[in-house]
């Protein structure tokens, strides 16, 4: 039953975001034994983590988006996951703004030849900030925008012999901005959801906010760059065969692999600083992702932002 109502509330987002054609159902599946899985047509497949779109009218975004639709469908991965901000910025509210904001990105997405799978960011919170017009009494606020569009903002999926968590990492403060958090609610649903998972099949956690980044190390500053509870979310896996963490917010390019078991992409962006240059020095593009088996390898993708913008004239490098 739990598997037939994910498998409706997944059609039902695919609807809402305009790509239900090239929907596939959830198919019920297991791991045999201890054999590993055999790298063949049913156990082999790519996909593409895209994060951190940032769409708005301004700055040729538009143009650099499509820019990244059309290198896309050039690979032709099965599809694509993205990894939160979509849009630039419903923070801030304002209705009629925020409201053109998704519908861009919902036009846009049906260029994609394959399968997308939305995850939501922090800039895709509606009306949360105290400067917005709108308050908590908007039904579209916080959630219910991008419910509107795209449907609940954790789900999951299987693909050939994987299966794939998309998580929600955001949540709002007392004093009216984002933090990154799972809340408790999504983490009963979580807890419950894996009892019917076999442990032995590889799973793929996608999060906006990062659960494991050095940023902080690295550059001596706090904040909002990892969720805060995260070690929660570890310990409900702790008995299931988790592989890959895919995460976004920082816009830029980072991998690693903790104690021989999890690893974890941080997958750059595809706008940039705001675009108009890179951030953090990592260029603009997303990562592309090929699985034999229960093994995966990876590449990061230029989809040629930074070439057009110079001969634009766009902005300056960070």
């Amino acid at each position: 039953m739990e598997q037939k109502k994910e498998s409706l509330t997944r059609r039902k987002f695919l609807i809402k975001s305009g790509l239900a054609t090239a929907a596939t159902p959830l198919i019920p599946f297991s791991v045999r034994g201890e054999e590993p899985l055999i790298a063949t047509d049913e156990s082999s497949f790519e996909f593409v983590f895209m994060t951190d779109i940032h769409i708005k009218p301004e700055m040729n975004a538009p143009k650099g988006f499509q820019m990244a639709i059309d290198k896309t469908n050039e690979l032709n991965p099965d599809f694509v996951i993205t990894g939160g901000d979509l849009v630039y910025d419903v923070m801030r509210g304002d209705y009629e703004k925020s409201d053109a904001l998704f519908k861009l990105y919902t036009q846009m997405a049906k260029g994609f030849k394959m399968p997308v799978y939305n995850c939501i960011g922090n800039h895709d919170l509606f009306g949360i900030y105290e400067e917005s017009p709108e308050d908590e009494t908007h039904p579209d606020y916080k959630y219910g925008m991008w419910q509107r569009y795209f449907g609940e903002t954790y789900y999951a999926f299987d693909h050939k012999g994987w299966h794939f968590i998309t998580l929600n990492s955001l949540d709002v403060t007392d004093n009216k901005r984002y933090k990154g958090s799972f809340h408790q609610d999504q983490l009963a649903w979580l807890r419950n959801h894996l009892n019917a998972i076999d442990t032995k099949i590889p799973i793929v956690i996608t999060t906006h906010i990062p659960m494991l980044c050095t940023f902080s190390q690295l550059n001596g500053k706090e904040g909002t760059r990892t969720a805060n509870n995260a070690f929660e979310v570890f310990d409900i896996f702790k008995e299931h065969n988790l592989k890959l963490v895919l995460q976004g917010h920082i816009h830029w390019k980072e991998y690693g692999f903790v104690n021989d078991r999890v690893h974890f992409l941080t997958g750059g962006s595809i706008a940039g600083n705001g675009w108009k240059g890179r951030r953090h020095n990592t260029k603009e593009g997303f990562m592309k992702i090929k699985v034999n088996g229960e093994d995966f390898s990876w590449d990061y993708i230029d989809h040629g932002w930074e070439a057009e913008r110079m001969k634009l004239g766009v902005g300056v490098q960070e």
